[in-house]
């Protein structure tokens, strides 16, 4: 099969369309043919040589993909092969063949492409693990999303709406912002121009929920935002990984700090992960209240120009790959 490899950290260009050997199904894996996967920023990090995959894991980059099963490794049931399936994946998803632990499996969902639901796993996993399931989210309360015209901005609004909360964000454009409110936020917040902290007490009294991708430098005023029994869920640090913590506001507000990726986590967690997902979004994602949102598609071949676009923070929503 043929795989993007990095035979060098760097620039986009280290990423190189190379002939590689096909992957094996282990005991508990099912092997899919890739038809498509999607650029997250971990990728990027990968690239750069800042994000190595978990032991055991593909090397090739790309944590979600869609695409057929062509094979079953010794153990596994419930699938056969030919079923049409997306996958939350460790790494290998630029790949022609990728072998994914049953359990990190999904049916396609109804009225979705196999090409469009490559833009799924990576982004409901991450949001349905870290808002509902650690944050506990409930119908009423206020989220506030960080990088709301991103992948998992876009999945976060929707699925905030869909369960009766109140949703604002923040973005860098009012052109991404129109989209934010097109998907159901809010408020939409021009971090360049205003204040989120200001402004989402002045409209809802604080924040019960906030998703944050920035770390160090949102953490003081993302404790500022939160309501009073608030929880902040960080899920990135693409503002550094250190900061200044006011306990004592932490404590007047009985409020909670979780950080979480979801690629390092043990298989049995991503598991339940991915079968809450099929729980209870995908029949949001079946019945059209819930949909991916992709910006543009492009071969694995142009994965270069793709990782630019990403790097440029252009898009709106997920930018695919086609293999």
């Amino acid at each position: 099969m043929h795989a993007i490899t990095i035979p060098e950290p760097g620039g986009p260009d280290a990423l190189v369309w190379a002939e590689v050997p096909d992957p094996v199904p282990a005991e508990g894996e099912v092997l899919v043919e890739v038809a498509a996967t999607a650029v997250n920023r971990a990728d990027l990090l990968q690239r750069q040589g800042f994000y190595d995959p978990p032991p055991g894991a593909s090397p090739y980059p790309g944590l979600e993909c869609s695409g057929r099963v062509a094979a079953l490794g010794p153990g596994v049931s419930g699938w056969s092969v030919g079923d049409e399936v997306c996958a939350l994946l460790a790494g290998g998803g630029y790949a022609g063949k990728v072998a994914v632990p049953a359990g990190q499996l999904l049916p396609v969902p109804k009225g979705v492409g196999l090409v469009e639901a490559a833009a799924l796993p990576e982004v409901v996993c991450t949001v349905w693990s870290n808002v509902f399931m650690i944050a506990h989210l409930r119908p009423g309360e206020t989220l506030l999303v960080h990088g709301g015209s991103s992948g998992i901005g876009t999945m976060a609004i929707q699925l905030a709406k869909a369960v009766g909360a109140k949703v604002a964000v923040t973005a860098g454009s009012e052109d991404k912002l129109a989209k934010c409110r097109e998907l159901g936020a809010d408020l939409g917040i021009n971090y360049r121009e205003q204040d989120f902290t200001a402004e989402v007490r002045k409209a809802f009294g604080g924040a019960d929920v906030i998703l944050d991708i920035m770390g160090a430098k949102y953490l003081g005023r993302n404790v500022e935002a939160l309501a009073v029994n608030g929880r902040l869920a960080v899920i990135g640090l693409q503002g550094g990984v250190k900061g200044e913590l006011d306990l004592g506001k932490m404590l007047a507000k009985r409020a909670a700090i979780t950080a979480t990726s979801l690629r390092g986590r043990p298989l049995e967690e991503k598991a339940a992960i991915v079968a809450a997902v099929r729980e209870h979004v995908w029949p949001l994602v079946e019945s059209g209240v819930v949909r991916p949102v992709v910006d543009r598609t492009l071969s694995v071949r142009e994965a270069p120009e793709a990782h630019r676009l990403v790097e440029a923070s252009t898009h709106v929503g997920k930018v695919l790959l086609t293999l």
